[in-house]
């Protein structure tokens, strides 16, 4: 018989479909957060676990750490660890509340003289870092860093002051890409999928799909990658990773489905997907695999692609 109050048992996805190969992996290679995610996106679990495991990054000044994004190792808040959270937590439904009034209160704390986020403060020195995270005195605003940020907070309707000059400073460098990269584009995606001005998110959005296709920076054709690995490219799905984004305007319905299948066809023999972060350490390369399978998984399935 099973105790009082024990947890349901999990929904079994069927043998050998890729969310079973996927579930396997996840129970080899992940976190304790990361199975948590799992079971809460694919195996019917609830809230409360996921945000009892991200509780274990948080730390007494709002901020998180403990190497929550694996690029940053150590104890200390860092602004990457803190847009990982609001990432968690908005997936799980728990992006608000004094939760998210701590973080603000931390983000307020670690702000540029712009009002804009750094992607790692000093407070990183002397802690194993990724070598593309330089650690310097002043550091400056980040796009990468603070679109996601306020694009989440946006989205769950979170006010609060630190946001009014963060939005600001996203409007300015969004409007004002010429020259990018992909990182770049999928976080000013970030924020205009959710900013509150859809008029001018949708302009700024047209912008922006012309902009990638002008200068490449989709490969929109997967099986024609002129000799580079797949790894070094980006694709139609990872900026439209749902129908409802802005960036789906900018490809066709071929283009989506020819990324779509070569996204279903990148599993592995071991049931992960692969990462496209650059492996500096042989821990990050561990632990960033099965938040790239939980992505692939969630796009796949948002797209009604069959995963198990």
């Amino acid at each position: 018989m099973p105790e009082t109050g024990a947890s349901p048992l999990p929904q079994t996805p069927p043998a050998h479909s890729p969310l079973f190969r996927a579930e396997h992996f996840v129970w080899l290679t992940a976190r304790v957060l990361e199975q948590r995610l799992f079971t809460y996106h694919f195996l019917n679990g609830g809230p409360d676990p996921v945000e009892t495991a991200l509780d274990a990054y948080r730390n007494t000044d709002g901020g998180y750490g403990h190497a929550l994004d694996p690029d940053l190792r150590g104890p200390v808040s860092q602004p990457l660890h803190t847009a990982h959270a609001l990432r968690v937590l908005d997936a799980v439904g728990r992006c608000g509340g004094q939760r998210v009034e701590r973080v603000c209160r931390y983000l307020t704390s670690v702000s540029t003289p712009d009002g804009a986020l750094p992607a790692v403060t000093p407070a990183q020195r002397g802690y194993p870092t990724a070598p593309f995270l330089p650690v310097v005195d002043t550091p400056p605003s980040e796009l990468l860093t603070t679109g996601p940020v306020v694009g989440l907070l946006h989205r769950n309707e979170v006010w609060h002051a630190w946001l009014f000059r963060a939005t600001d400073f996203c409007w300015q460098v969004v409007e004002s890409l010429q020259m990018s990269h992909p990182d770049e584009i999928q976080a000013a995606l970030t924020f205009l999928d959710s900013a509150p001005d859809r008029s001018r998110a949708q302009s700024t959005a047209d912008r922006l799909g012309r902009l990638v296709r002008d200068q490449g920076l989709a490969a929109l054709d997967p099986s024609n990658l002129d000799g580079y690995a797949s790894h070094q490219h980006h694709f139609p799905h990872d900026y439209a990773r749902t129908p409802n984004s802005l960036a789906r305007a900018w490809f066709t319905d071929d283009e989506m489905s020819r990324s779509l299948d070569f996204l279903a066809a990148a599993q592995q023999q071991d049931g992960g997907w692969p990462t496209r972060r650059h492996q500096w350490a042989p821990t990050t390369a561990l632990e960033t695999r099965p938040l790239a399978t939980i992505e692939a998984l969630q796009t796949l399935r948002a797209y009604g692609r069959e995963v198990g």
